[in-house]
This record gives structure tokens, C-alpha cells and sequence, in this order.
């Protein structure tokens, strides 16, 4: 036979399993060693080896029937799970369908076509339409836009039986305004003849009657605009009216009262930024009460960058209500806080209110500015406290508690640490004190010892205030400190009479 004719027929012996081989080699095993105990050798009597052998088979068997039998137990487990998940998907398909008839019985009046459920649920693909969390979406979707679109319906459109109610209506105004021009055509015929004999008779400035005459004139026309909804035109009208006699808050009610029309411009805002910017033209500027106006509109419609213009440009009168809007609306939008405060700065700046600009440039960080403000007019040790406690930077303390260009320090250390742990503001003066811990002992006497304004009793009470908050070593540095000066004697609580401490401090 060829060597080609054997890699023909050869055929690779089965591979055997991990498992059916342990299998046989127990067997095996138990054979031979039954073997050897009752001394059979290969040619001994069938009987011993027919016990034997069935021996082996029945453990076997025995472990196979018990692993089957587990199996069953698991298998019938999973089977009544199966069941009862079944069950309980079968009761909520049986409430989807019955939610389903009766949202179909809600709907039948608004339906006025049947569709074929059978085709595919436009603008879904088939995954999607077998998907309850996809299909959903999609109602929910749907129920959106139908609200849109009855909504839309309810505003945009209305019968041809209510056209023709709004004409005749339309007809009636018209006729009703044809009668009220004759009427006022007549009574100012009237007015004229009469108020010339007034005016003879009284003697009355015709400058002053001339100008009476304008501004009726004017406010009937702005009315009128007003009523046929030209806002653009009646902004315009009041805002270049003559010497600005309709540049008042008469004018500005009649605005506001208009409100927002969409798709066109704020009128009370396009009012503003008018006679704003027609301020320098007529040489004069607008009333404070205008221009807080002006400012609260311009802040309302998220416009910062009218009211910089207004307030940087323009002739407006400020007021110190229209500082603090502006410094009101810098604390809430926190992205123009810097502009909101430097605008602030300006009206207050310009009303003479010297502690709001000075909490201003504290807000901005601008501490050296600030000091040279402080410098520069008088501040009493409340108001500057006061400025601690709206703004309680630790750089701003420490510049107003040192020297600064050779002037002594305008507050006390100590006293600024009693009094912002007296006032809940413990964070700061916590802050203040690990600042001042840093520095050697040298170092905490001379800021001592340049300190002119505390008594030996308030260095005391701040030497308990370290040792509480956890300032061992300053504490202890401070009363070393407070011994060591000429005079000083330490009374013990242990004496039945303590009086203050008299003293020679420095």
C-alpha cells in the first residue's frame, strides 16, 4: 500500500473529553483496586468480575441520576419564573389594550379618518415602532405638536362669520371717529374764538397759550398713533416733540401700558433709547425719574450694553435709587458684576455719595484705589467698619489696619478682630489671625506697638480669642508681650477683689 493510499483512509482518532476521560479513569481505578482486594487475576471467575463491574457502574449511574435530577429541580424553577414573568406581561398587555380602547373612545370625535394600522408609523423606522420606550417619545411628540397647532388654530384663524362681526364693528369705529373729528374741528373753532377774548380780557402770555396749544396738540397725536398702533411712530413723535414737552412719565404710562409686540421692537425701551440719545441735542437732560426709568427698562431687557451708553455718553440726571439698580443687577448677573459696578461708581461718584463709591472700588478689587479714596475725604471708624462687613476682603483689612504713606492705620487689628467675631463673620477674622500667625514675635509687637487706638483690656480679650480658636502660639505671643510693657501688672483670679487694670500703656 502507497503512502499516498494510507494519508487517504487514515483517520484521526476521536479527541476525547476532559470529563468522559476522568470518568474512565475512575472506573479504572475502582476495577483494579477490587481486583487486588478479592485477589482475582485476569483469568478469575466471571461472577467476582461481574460484581465488580457492576459496582462501577452503579455509582456512576447513581451520580448521573442525581445530576439530572438537579438539573430538573433548576429547570422547572426557571420554567415557573418564566410563567409568572408571562403572567404578569400578559396583565399589562391586557391594561395597555383596555387603556388603549378607552383612549380610543376619547378620540373618536376628533378623528375624521380611519388609517390602516397595519402600515408603518411615519417617521419611525420598523425598531422603532415595536419599541415602547421609542413609541412613547413619539406620542409625546405628537401630542406637542397637535397642542401647537390647536393653539396656533385658536390665534391665526378665525371663522368667516366673526370677519364679518369685525367689519361691521370696524364700520362703527370709523363712523363713530368721522363724528368725533367734526365735533373737535368745531370745538376748536370754538376754543380759539373764546380763548382770544380770554386772553384780552386777562391778559395772558400768548408765549405760555402758544405752548398749551402745542403740547394738546402734540398728545393728540401721539394718541392717535397710539390708538391705530403705529409705536414705532409715536416713540419717534414723542421723543422729537417740541422742547421735549412730551418727554414725561404721562408719555412713558402710555408706553408701558402698550407692552411687548412680537416681531417688534420693546416700544417703552425704543422710547428711552431715543430721547436718551437726543438728550445732548436738545440741551437739556433728562429728569432723574426718567432716567431710574430708563436704567430698570433697559437692565429688564438683559440690555447692559444701552444702559453703559446712557450712563458713559449721555446727559441724564443720575440719583443715587439709579446707582443702586445698577449695583443691585451687577449682584445677580455675576458675568457683568465689573461693569455693573464700575457704572455705579459713576452715579454714585457724581452725587457726592462717597461711601458707595468707596464700597465700589472695594467690590473690584481695587484696594490701593480705595485707600487713596479714604485718604482723600474723611471717613469715620463706622463707616469704615461698615465697608468691612459688606466687603470683607482680608487685603482691604490688613491695608486699613497698617500704615499707608506713612499715615497711621485708619482702624485697630484688634478691634477689627472683636468686632467681626462679635457680628458672626468668625471665617474672617479666623483668616485674619493665621495671616498674622506666620510672622515672628517681632513681628506681632510692632503691630502692637503702632497700634494707638486699643487697650491693653482688648488685647486681652483677642489673646482669648486665639487661644479658643486654636492660635496657641499667638496667644501666648500676645501676653508675653502684654507683661513685658512698662507698668503692667496681671491680676490673678484668684484675688477676692479684681478691679481694672491700672495701667500705663506705652
Amino acid at each position: 500500500m502507497s503512502v499516498q493510499e494510507i494519508n487517504r483512509h487514515a483517520v484521526l482518532p476521536p479527541i476525547m473529553r476532559r470529563s468522559d476521560k476522568d470518568f474512565l479513569e475512575r472506573m479504572q481505578k475502582y476495577i483494579i483496586t477490587e481486583t487486588e482486594r478479592v485477589g482475582c487475576n485476569e483469568e478469575g471467575p466471571a461472577d467476582e468480575y461481574y460484581i465488580i463491574y457492576r459496582n462501577v457502574f452503579d455509582k456512576e449511574a447513581v451520580k448521573i441520576v442525581r445530576d439530572y435530577q438537579g438539573k430538573i429541580i433548576t429547570e422547572d424553577k426557571r420554567l415557573k419564573l418564566i410563567e409568572n414573568n408571562s403572567s404578569k406581561i400578559q396583565l399589562q398587555i391586557d391594561k395597555m389594550k383596555q387603556h388603549r380602547v378607552e383612549y380610543d373612545m376619547k378620540e373618536v370625535q376628533y378623528c375624521t379618518f380611519s388609517k390602516n394600522p397595519s402600515q408603518p408609523i411615519p417617521g419611525m423606522t420598523l425598531e422603532e415602532s415595536v419599541n415602547l420606550a421609542a413609541l412613547t417619545k413619539h406620542l409625546k411628540l405628537l401630542e406637542d405638536k397637535y397642542a401647537e397647532i390647536k393653539h396656533i388654530m385658536s390665534e391665526k384663524y378665525v371663522p368667516a362669520q366673526r370677519k364679518a362681526d369685525l367689519d361691521e364693528e370696524m364700520i362703527a369705529v370709523l363712523k363713530r371717529r368721522d363724528l368725533a373729528e367734526n365735533l373737535n374741528k368745531e370745538l376748536q373753532f370754538r376754543y380759539k374764538s373764546d380763548h382770544s377774548i380770554v386772553e384780552e380780557l386777562l391778559e395772558i402770555d400768548p408765549g405760555k397759550a402758544k405752548e398749551t396749544e402745542i403740547l394738546l396738540s402734540c398728545t393728540e397725536r401721539f394718541d392717535e398713533l397710539i390708538s391705530l398702533g403705529e409705536y414705532e411712530k409715536a416713540v419717534y413723535f414723542a421723543a422729537n416733540s417740541p422742547k421735549g414737552i412730551l418727554q414725561n412719565t404721562g408719555t412713558m404710562n402710555k408706553l408701558k401700558a402698550v407692552g411687548k409686540t412680537k416681531g417688534k421692537p420693546f416700544p417703552l425701551l425704543l422710547f428711552f433709547e431715543t430721547i436718551f440719545s437726543t438728550s445732548q441735542a436738545f440741551r437739556h437732560p433728562i429728569d432723574a425719574e426718567l432716567t431710574l426709568e430708563g436704567i430698570k427698562c433697559g437692565l429688564s431687557e438683559k440690555r447692559l450694553d444701552l444702559v453703559v451708553n446712557w450712563v458713559t455718553q449721555e446727559r441724564l440726571t443720575f440719583s443715587e435709587e439709579a446707582g443702586d439698580v445698577i449695583f443691585d443687577y451687577g449682584e445677580q448677573d455675576t458675568y457683568n458684576k465689573s461693569k455693573c459696578l464700575a457704572l455705579a461708581q459713576i452715579i454714585y461718584s457724581e452725587c457726592g455719595l462717597h461711601k458707595k463709591v468707596l464700597l465700589c472700588l472695594c467690590k473690584q478689587g481695587q484696594i490701593h484705589g480705595a485707600m487713596e479714596y479714604i485718604q482723600q475725604f474723611k471717613f469715620t471708624s463706622d463707616d469704615l467698619m461698615q465697608l468691612i462687613k459688606l466687603c470683607p476682603h482680608t487685603e482691604l483689612i490688613q491695608c486699613l489696619t497698617k500704615e499707608w504713606n506713612g499715615k497711621p492705620p485708619s482702624l485697630s487689628f484688634s478691634l477689627v478682630i472683636l468686632h467681626l467675631f462679635s457680628v458672626d463673620m468668625k471665617k474672617v477674622g479666623v483668616k485674619l489671625l493665621q495671616e498674622i500667625n506666620k510672622g515672628e514675635k517681632d513681628a506681632v509687637e510692632h503691630f502692637m506697638i503702632k497700634d494707638p487706638f486699643c487697650s491693653l483690656e482688648k488685647w486681652q480679650e483677642v489673646a482669648n480669642i486665639c487661644l479658643q480658636n486654636g492660635f496657641d502660639k499667638l496667644s501666648n505671643d500676645i501676653m508675653s508681650i502684654l507683661r513685658s510693657q512698662a507698668g503692667v501688672t496681671e491680676i490673678s483670679e484668684e484675688d477676692d477683689v479684681v478691679n481694672l487694670m491700672q495701667h500705663v500703656f506705652w
